[in-house]
């Protein structure tokens, strides 16, 4: 039965080889190897026992092998995941740019078709839409001004972005920047 020493000057290159023949990296392998043969140094009782000794040795890097490759799956699976989300997002971008609508000469050109839109929509919907984003009030209030439960303001905003949003999809990017740029500035 061979003493730590002996196994580790015997063995170590040949495991390392072993290792990297599978995770294609010297240094990785080298990392695993290492781990191995402190875990095997740490506990002694593993050299002395009564079974092949080389055997456990390679089965233990082995498995670590396998832990090693199989994080590295993972990482790999998350990586490409978070690049499609980002290709998405890119994409998503670059369709809005094509559709924003820049031919317009000045920000009456933009107010003008927000009002148009506006206008155009049913008349309860525009009457709530209008108390709530324009004149500021509370849908609470509004419901109570108008007789109507809350549920009904909430669903005829809902009702109010989709048309609106709709009719604005050209400007919808830039009417987004609009907004949070001038409400930056007003702070």
């Amino acid at each position: 039965m061979p003493n730590f020493d002996e196994l580790y000057i015997r063995w170590y290159s040949r495991a390392k080889r072993f290792a990297a023949t599978y995770v294609k990296s010297e240094n990785d392998a080298e990392d695993i190897v290492q781990d191995v043969f402190i875990k095997l140094y740490e506990h002694p009782r593993a050299i002395d026992a009564d079974f092949h000794v080389v055997g456990y040795l390679f089965t233990c890097i082995r498995n670590a092998c396998l832990n090693y490759l199989r994080d590295k799956l993972v990482q790999t699976a998350a990586t490409t995941l978070l690049q499609d989300v980002y290709r998405q997002e890119m994409q998503l971008g670059f369709d809005a740019l094509l559709q924003t609508e820049t031919n317009f000469h000045n920000e009456e050109d933009i107010d003008r078709a927000l009002e148009e839109a506006i206008s155009r929509l049913p008349e309860k919907c525009r009457e709530i839409f209008v108390m709530s984003k324009l004149q500021g009030m509370r849908h609470a209030d509004i419901a109570q001004q108008l007789g109507i439960s809350v549920n009904t303001i909430e669903t005829q905003m809902g009702i109010a972005y989709r048309k609106l949003r709709q009719e604005l999809k050209q400007y919808l990017p830039l009417l987004v920047f609009l907004f949070s740029f001038s409400c930056v500035e007003t702070r």
